[in-house]
């Protein structure tokens, strides 16, 4: 919430001609701009980390000689911070351990049948079985990944309604002054329920407004990572493929 300092005084003049509360209903939705811009700044922040984490743990494994099950994936970049999500390790890991798993089983059957020293091979309903599988891996990423962002939108939807509740609150003391009288008391109460109603109606549309754009901002820029996610596990599960399916 950006206000030009000018502007300012007209809110404070407010909050100091509320009654209680009025004063409650401001702070509170002053507590909601505060909570909406830590919101997002962190998850931004987030964001930006896991999309360049991301981009450099690709270019390395791209650069990578060595088999997919061969390779140590916990020697590729790791985030700064153990908080910041590292969605492609997670689908690497999954990915690579299943496969190793349907590989053993596959190993087992072979042995079962006297051909220990048969070559193990993928069949098409095991990639299937391993693309099912790292994609759960990927939904709970995205869950992962949109931790949170439903504070905003819940501060969009409450932060209008707090504004209404200031305003109508605000009209009630103004029509509590006009019923006393015009005695300088009533004035001053008259005074103050208009600047309540006034201020509180744009506190709530300046701190919904940005909180409902920045929902949709993050809600959109994880869903373009979801995409990346599933692009980068299409290219392991080709990867795999190449290297572990029969050829018929």
């Amino acid at each position: 919430m950006f206000i030009p300092l000018a502007n300012l005084t007209a809110f404070f003049s407010a909050y100091g001609q509320s009654d209680l509360f009025g004063k409650l209903i401001i702070i509170s939705l002053i507590g909601l701009s505060v909570v909406c811009w830590i919101v997002l700044v962190y998850k931004i922040w987030v964001l930006q980390k896991v999309k360049q984490i991301s981009q450099t743990f690709k270019q390395s494994l791209a650069k990578n000689n060595r088999s997919f099950l061969d390779t140590d994936l916990s020697l590729f970049p790791m985030p700064k911070y153990p908080y910041i999500p590292h969605p492609f390790l997670s689908i690497s890991q999954s990915l690579k351990q299943k496969t190793v798993d349907v590989l053993n089983k596959n190993h087992y059957f072979l042995s079962q049948g006297g051909k220990e020293k048969a070559s193990v091979y993928l069949t098409a309903s095991d990639l299937e079985l391993l693309e099912y599988h790292a994609s759960s891996t990927i939904a709970e990423e995205h869950k992962r990944l949109e931790s949170n962002i439903f504070v905003l939108s819940t501060i969009a939807a409450l932060a209008p309604f707090m504004g209404l509740l200031g305003t109508v609150w605000g009209i009630l003391e103004s029509f509590s002054g006009f019923s006393s009288g015009g005695a300088v008391g009533s004035n001053s109460a008259i005074l103050g329920g208009l600047s309540t109603a006034l201020a509180t109606t744009v506190l709530g549309l300046i701190i919904a407004i940005p909180a409902l754009v920045s929902y949709n901002y993050l809600k959109n820029t994880v869903k373009s990572y979801t995409s990346d996610m599933d692009g980068f596990l299409s290219n392991l599960i080709s990867a795999i493929d190449i290297q572990f399916r029969k050829v018929e």
